[in-house]
């Protein structure tokens, strides 16, 4: 497990701020925290299924169960990021949802730059690294029927205070601290965040023009992302394949160059190919 940073106990939430900052949004008066849970993911599925409202956020200062996408975990020691899950709502089709995983990327850049001036990178479809080392993951869970959304959850996880890794993941592995040399207030990102993301959400579900919105969505991508488009990658899907990535078709989903042709990646791991 990567070590928590030695002063992360100074770099506590408080609650009534936090609330204060998001008066406006739909997450204000819906905050939900935890000092230590297995994963808010989990958690938030469950209280989505016993009927919380939209917008409802659950974070914790540790997570012992948390998890990533597929079946990969995701190292949540106390006090050393921010670990936060997010209820949604929204009246969109199932198959618009990987817009919203895809607009909580955005989100996320958006907030570190304002906090840190950092440019972070996206890499399709959820996550977000500097240079080739990882920082954040995003998991979207989802409850559907055939033709609604019943409720989404967006999990985020930003390593914020780790001071180094272990070897397993140095190479991979990166947090702001490492990036920055010193220690930025989750206090002062969770609400950035949650703004930005506010803003993404209702962008998503009120998009009067699907095909325009999708248009503006691959456009705003492809200029905050090397992997969109012309990145040589390798991709974990079936038996696996390399290629170009050649931009997103109508749904988001990233299309492929392969010497077989064009190829679209449904929910295989991209990696430098």
């Amino acid at each position: 497990m990567a070590p928590a940073d030695p002063h992360a106990e100074n770099d506590p939430f408080d609650l009534p701020a936090l609330d204060a900052a998001l008066r406006g949004t739909r997450y204000a008066g819906k905050l939900h925290f935890f000092p230590s849970i297995a994963s808010t993911n989990s958690y938030a599925m469950q209280q989505a299924e016993a009927g919380a409202p939209d917008g409802s956020v659950y974070f914790a200062d540790e997570q012992t169960g948390g998890r990533g996408r597929g079946a990969h975990a995701w190292e949540s020691p106390p006090g050393s990021g921010l670990y936060v899950s997010i209820l949604l709502r929204p009246r969109i089709a199932p198959a618009d949802v990987l817009w919203l995983s895809l607009a909580a990327g955005l989100a996320v850049q958006a907030a570190i730059r304002n906090v840190t001036s950092l440019e972070a990178d996206l890499r399709w479809p959820n996550d977000l690294l500097f240079g080739r080392k990882k920082f954040c993951g995003i998991l979207t869970e989802l409850n559907a029927e055939v033709t609604r959304v019943r409720h989404a959850v967006v999990g985020i996880g930003i390593n914020m205070h780790q001071p180094r890794f272990p070897d397993e993941l140095r190479e991979i592995a990166t947090s702001l601290a490492m990036e920055t040399g010193r220690n930025w207030p989750r206090q002062e990102l969770l609400p950035a965040l949650l703004q930005s993301l506010d803003y993404e959400v209702a962008a998503v579900i009120e998009a009067a023009e699907p095909q325009q919105f999708a248009r503006l969505m691959r456009s705003r991508l492809e200029a905050n992302s090397s992997w969109v488009r012309g990145k040589r990658v390798r991709v974990d899907e079936g038996d696996g394949f390399t290629g170009i990535t050649e931009g997103l078709d109508g749904r988001g989903f990233l299309l492929v160059r392969t010497a077989d042709g064009l190829r679209t990646v449904y929910s295989g791991g991209v990696r430098e190919g």
